[in-house]
């Protein structure tokens, strides 16, 4: 019996194993610490842990592209299903800091596969509104988090197990795995338009490919390096900093939600600069906020970072789609790699900046009652003044892309 290709079905599917994805790294997140103390593991083993998911994601992603005409997206979707529902229930039996890592590790990899297929088949889908669908979406990244931050605020406050609050995830879980069991899945658009394997490859080779790579770089450590240490950053301000990471992601599926009505006021081009001035404004006044304008500044930052990632993957499915699924999967696989370097080395920035910070407050006489939290709130401060230099860069480098494309008529001519 034939099945046609049920677009609707296949795109809500899509979505809800992105709200999963994001729900994996906010309540995970959320345990990290008690985990942690329930193993007696110290914090570099894990922060080991921590940076498993997103090296599993980096290595999902990079394969990913390369396989996906030749595994097809249905087996795309099949691993990411059961590397999610293995590696759930691997954490939920775990009692070491192996079993930990290499569940981590899974759920990472479930992770990779999900962005990998998803950006193939939503811009095979819909090759006429690639960046609004793409925007569209990743709506259900912020919204996942949202949700995952939410339950895992509310779990702490009512001290549910640590292990039920993993188990939650298996629904959502098994639900898009029924989703997308025995579907039609649409052909890549490189096999669609009968570009070879060959072509594919050299095209990732053109320059502006190459600096949209580099931007990717750029573009996730603002966004996903940040929102991971955003918490921690601004801890000493005396606010809620579970509710401040959901603000900031609450902002971002607003704005993807209706990225279809602002991409008819900007190219892709020029949203990737307006949103690069938002978030190097609003990261320098995170710098300066204290107390609740915190939200505020928040708020900017986060107008800021809303679009970068669908956008950069909408603008490469666009503008360099001779680049097809390996092109697609690069940018991701790029964007999680920078993010797992990032974490680090934000850390260690942040760590110089305490020692900076409580040298100079002590010598200002600042009383041991108060000095931590001040030595905190300057430290956050500067680490995200230092970070900051980060869309500063990118300013320059979109604004190079802005009057580019509004000169070249095509990638591939010479027009």
């Amino acid at each position: 019996m034939n099945i046609e290709l049920n677009k609707r079905r296949l795109y809500n599917a899509a979505c809800l194993s992105l709200v999963v994805t994001a729900m994996t790294f906010s309540i995970r997140a959320g345990l990290l610490g008690t985990i942690g103390n329930e193993f007696n593991l110290n914090p570099t083993a894990v922060g080991q842990i921590a940076a498993a998911a997103f090296w599993g994601f980096t290595i999902a992603m990079f394969i990913g592209g390369p396989l996906c005409d030749w595994l097809g997206l249905g087996r795309m979707y099949l691993f990411a299903f059961c590397a999610h529902f293995l590696g759930i229930i691997l954490t939920i039996f775990s009692s070491s800091y192996w079993p930990l890592f290499f569940s981590t590790l899974l759920v990472g990899i479930g992770n990779g596969f999900i962005e990998s297929a998803s950006y193939t088949m939503v811009s095979s889908m819909y090759p006429s509104e690639k960046t609004k669908k793409i925007n569209d979406w990743h709506i259900w990244f912020p919204g996942g988090i949202v949700i995952g931050g939410v339950l895992a605020w509310l779990f702490s406050l009512a001290a549910v197990d640590w292990k039920i609050q993993m188990a939650v995830m298996i629904v959502p879980t098994i639900i898009y795995g029924v989703m997308f069991y025995k579907q039609v899945f649409p052909k890549s658009e490189r096999v669609t338009l009968g570009i070879s394997n060959a072509a594919m490859i050299k095209a990732c080779f053109h320059p502006l490919f190459i600096l949209m790579v580099f931007c990717m770089l750029l573009t996730a450590a603002t966004e996903l390096g940040t929102n991971q240490w955003i918490a921690e950053l601004l801890s000493g301000l005396g606010i809620p900093s579970i509710l401040l990471l959901v603000f900031i992601n609450g902002i971002m599926a607003i704005g993807r939600a209706n990225a279809g009505f602002v991409l008819t006021f900007f190219s892709s081009a020029g949203l990737l600069l307006v949103s690069a001035v938002f978030a190097f404004a609003g990261l320098l006044w995170l710098g300066y906020a204290q107390g609740y304008t915190a939200f505020a500044a928040a708020g900017v930052f986060a107008v800021g970072i809303c679009f970068f990632w669908p956008t950069m993957i909408g603008f490469i499915a666009e503008n360099l789609y001779r680049t097809g699924p390996l092109g697609l999967s690069i940018m991701g696989g790029t964007g999680l790699m920078s993010t797992a370097l990032v974490l680090p080395i934000m850390g260690g920035i942040y760590a110089d900046q305490l020692t900076i910070a409580e040298h100079q407050l002590q010598s200002a006489g600042v009383q041991s009652l108060d000095l931590m939290e001040q030595v905190k709130m300057q430290a956050g401060a500067s680490t995200l003044q230092i970070v900051a230099i980060l869309p500063a860069v990118l300013i320059v480098c979109f604004g190079f892309l802005y009057i580019y494309m509004k000169k070249k008529k095509s990638i591939y001519s010479d027009n």
